[in-house]
């Protein structure tokens, strides 16, 4: 697969640690009891006191803003990470391409959605990479895209079977500095490329 991004003019990395930030999902402990499961006396409601400065107050016909989702920083570590080469931000196209090889470990990963919800914090668009016939895209949520190996006597044969829905992503700061610390991942084709680009340079 890493073959196959860098011969489309991408920059990949292989298991590349990255903080991503992912909303809290509310937990049990924090749900609060219901009448029903609270026996005893009952409180009386809690009402809402008056601002102290009258510019605090809603205006009126106006809808309060909802409050923002609890968010937590998680370390991702997708198998590809990967960025178009191009000098232009709008046009990196972040993606994560996550390689399984058992239908086991495929739905185990899928059934975390905290681990799921980090790769697409971090891309553009979110692929699963696995053998062909271990798994139909019907299966998987619809935004994710699906990659699958056909096995031959050349070695394989890599074929989407579903393109990724693509969201906007900005990559933050805390990614650009991983990614300068690392190193991408360095295959013949990249070779043969940089090879190429020093031959014309020399022409020049």
């Amino acid at each position: 697969m890493a073959d196959l991004l860098v011969e489309t003019g991408r920059l990949v990395w292989h298991e590349l640690s990255l903080r991503a930030q992912v909303d809290i999902e509310p937990s049990a402990e924090n749900t609060p009891l219901t009448t029903a499961s609270a026996p005893g006396p009952q409180r009386a409601p809690f009402m809402a006191c008056p601002s102290l400065w009258a510019d605090e107050e809603p205006k009126a016909g106006t809808a309060p803003t909802p409050p923002k989702p609890a968010t937590q920083w998680r370390l991702a570590r997708p198998d590809l990470f990967s960025v178009r080469r191009t000098s232009n931000p709008a046009y990196l196209q972040p993606m994560v391409h996550e390689v399984k090889v058992s239908r086991a470990d495929l739905f185990s990963d899928l059934r975390n959605k905290a681990k799921r919800a980090s790769y697409q914090w971090l891309c553009s668009e979110c692929y699963y990479v696995f053998p062909a016939g271990m798994a139909e895209p019907k299966e998987l949520p619809e935004d994710l895209g699906v990659w699958v190996l056909h096995s031959d006597a050349e070695g394989g044969r890599l074929e989407m079977l579903r393109p990724a829905r693509h969201a906007p992503c900005t990559l933050p700061f805390e990614v650009w500095m991983a990614l300068a610390q690392a190193t991408p991942v360095r295959t013949q084709c990249a070779d043969e490329l940089q090879q190429d680009l020093a031959a014309v340079e020399a022409e020049a």
